[in-house]
């Protein structure tokens, strides 16, 4: 299975977009309670694409022409809520190798099972990465009860992806739905950073209010990138763009939070910020090509 991801033609593609959701299987099942779920469109202002199936996905991107970083949130110790199957996930990547990559989750309060689970998603499904949720699963990143599931992905190579800044999960409901926003602050993945140095970690999102601290991290630690998924970039702080177009500028990954932000939404805003030509492409494709290892199989 070491193979997915090799089915994209990265000279076709116009774009990878890094960041992606499956929130509904295919037997209609979500991965959030219906108040979360709801509260979180409001909050996005998302519209009828907000519950595509892992097939819709790929449709969705196909037509485009762009590649897409799909995964699941499994937070079901803090929320009671299974996430997406991550086999199902790996499986839809596979059938749409050419438009599909294969991310994963593991809540990190399974420990030693979580671990194990981890090795099979990737020895036996070509997972490339998994996605954390801080918020949403209740742990601060440098909490040592993950530090065994780190080490498990820096040792398969693959990339770990932190939620960081607000989240709009939860946003609106009384207490937020219970959901506490202080688990998500970047500059606790630093310990995550030094203490994994050969573990791939992608910052996802303008990490508001932590944006300086963010872009502190990711030009301290070599290993260390920022997706720009979750926000509209003609909201990104300024001091966002100058780093993207300046010291960060091969660290910089587009991302749009599909389903609750469209990729077409999030590129023409895009189009309209001020990012030198020659930084551009590689924001929208080569930073990720060369993150993600695609066509060097």
């Amino acid at each position: 299975m070491s193979g997915i991801g090799s089915g994209i033609d990265v000279d076709r593609i116009v774009a990878i977009d890094v960041h992606t959701h499956a929130e509904v299987s295919e037997k209609g099942e979500t991965s959030l309670s219906d108040d979360l779920m709801e509260a979180s469109g409001a909050y996005f202002k998302a519209g009828g694409h907000r519950k595509p199936t892992l097939t819709e996905l790929a449709a969705y991107y196909r037509e485009r022409d762009m590649a897409a970083v799909v995964f699941t949130v499994d937070a079901e110790s803090a929320l009671g809520t299974p996430g997406v199957p991550n086999e199902e996930v790996a499986l839809a990547a596979q059938a749409n190798s050419d438009v599909l990559i294969p991310f994963a989750s593991i809540d990190p309060w399974k420990g030693r099972a979580g671990v194990r689970e981890a090795r099979r998603l990737v020895e036996e499904h070509g997972v490339k990465g998994f996605k954390f949720h801080p918020n949403l699963q209740a742990f601060f990143p440098n909490d040592r009860m993950a530090y065994e599931l780190y080490a498990a992905l820096e040792e398969l190579g693959v990339i770990a992806l932190f939620h960081t800044g607000q989240t709009g999960i939860g946003a609106g409901l009384p207490g937020g739905g219970g959901i506490r926003l202080k688990y998500s602050d970047p500059m606790i993945v630093d310990d995550v950073a030094a203490d994994f140095p050969g573990l791939k970690i992608i910052l996802a999102h303008p990490s508001f209010p932590w944006q300086d601290e963010a872009l502190s991290v990711a030009t301290h630690k070599p290993n260390v990138y920022i997706d720009l998924s979750g926000w509209s970039p003609k909201y990104f702080p300024p001091q966002l763009v100058r780093y993207a177009n300046t010291l960060l500028k091969d660290k910089v990954l587009f991302g749009s939070d599909y389903p609750v932000l469209t990729p077409d939404r999030w590129l023409a805003d895009f189009a309209e910020l001020d990012i030198k030509p020659e930084v551009r492409p590689k924001i929208l494709k080569d930073n990720a090509v060369r993150l993600l290892g695609l066509g060097s199989d």
